[in-house]
């Protein structure tokens, strides 16, 4: 028996030094939960490989640490600065991960009080606000311009103030120097249960579109059985996630009970949340992981429109067509 066991463990010991190594970019943000869900439940490790997440505060700095080597795959939200360095053809797009959606809150648009008091109570009013967002390019400043496209005001009316985190634009928007601000429910939640904003709408339900995805480096994707395992973990949990919580959402929050607590508790480990905070922070992701590319090809279009993306390449030029489930 003693023998045995020396073998097996010695087996095990094998197993996981051959598992290959990868670290993803990704924010603390109920739009990675699949990241979470497969990395929790060993997901990653099932299908071979040493995940390490390492984490960040803005969507941006995840693309250059992807194309400078610090992590080998990004997950997050496009921004026009992911843009730059694909079409530059340092990033690849490798698959879809989370959509604004209606009925799945995300990010918000939120007053301050002092802003809603004077009659900033809906989105079609931030015409001619100043408004707080991460950085430039970013995907709250293409929600904001989505919506200046929906109700027919120029985005140039409105005052854009990047402050480079969501802790920073949260941070203004609750001490008044700015109108409103752009937010991922997660960051907002606790702001609006102090009485620290309001909540106008979500962009989910006014725009949708395509806001998340995976993206890879030329030199990890040459490596073609890592990307594979990667996507194949992840596909899995896209699945579960889809099937026990997105399938159990009504009026935009998910229940506890004995098949949803399990996943939830997952993500409020990751994003360092209540439980009672996660439950209406669901982000919707495609079950197959698959990426509306046609969107991707407008967002592209928009931010050349508006100067923030370089000019000569579409989403056909930045997408890894051998990985990417189109929808």
């Amino acid at each position: 028996m003693l023998a045995l066991s020396l073998v097996l463990a010695s087996t095990g010991l094998a197993r996981a030094e051959d598992a290959l190594k990868a670290t993803i970019g990704v924010l603390r943000l109920s739009s990675s939960a699949p990241v979470f869900i497969a990395q929790d439940k060993g997901y990653f490790r099932d299908a071979g490989l040493n995940v390490e997440l390492k984490f960040f505060d803005a969507a941006q700095p995840i693309a250059v640490a992807t194309t400078s080597g610090d992590v080998d795959f990004g997950i997050t939200a496009f921004t026009a600065g992911l843009y730059n360095l694909a079409g530059k053809g340092t990033l690849k797009v490798i698959g879809g991960m989370s959509r604004e959606r209606k009925g799945y809150p995300l990010i918000g648009y939120f007053a301050s009080n002092k802003a809603y008091a004077a009659g900033l109570r809906s989105p079609k009013d931030l015409a001619g606000k100043r408004i707080a967002v991460t950085q430039v390019g970013s995907s709250f400043h293409y929600s904001l311009g989505l919506l200046a496209d929906k109700y027919g005001f120029k985005l140039s009316e409105v005052k854009i103030v990047p402050l480079q985190s969501l802790s920073n634009a949260a941070a203004a928007l609750k001490g008044e120097t700015v109108d409103a601000a752009l937010l991922p429910a997660s960051t907002a939640r606790k702001l609006m249960d102090e009485g620290g904003a309001k909540l106008l709408g979500w962009v989910g339900d006014e725009t949708p579109w395509q806001l998340g995805a995976i993206f890879a480096s030329p030199k990890t994707l040459s490596n073609k059985a890592l990307v594979a395992k990667l996507l194949a973990a992840l596909e899995r949990a896209d699945r579960e996630y889809h099937d026990v919580i997105l399938t159990s959402v009504k009026d935009g929050a998910a229940p506890i009970n004995e098949q949803t607590k399990p996943l939830l508790e997952i993500i409020a480990k990751y994003t360092n949340l209540p439980l009672d905070q996660v439950v209406g922070n669901c982000a919707y992701i495609d079950p197959d992981g698959k990426l509306d590319v046609r969107n991707v090809d407008n967002q592209i279009k928009w931010l050349q429109g508006q100067g923030f993306v370089d000019k000569g390449f579409d989403a056909e030029a930045i997408i890894a067509k051998d990985f990417v489930k189109p929808d």
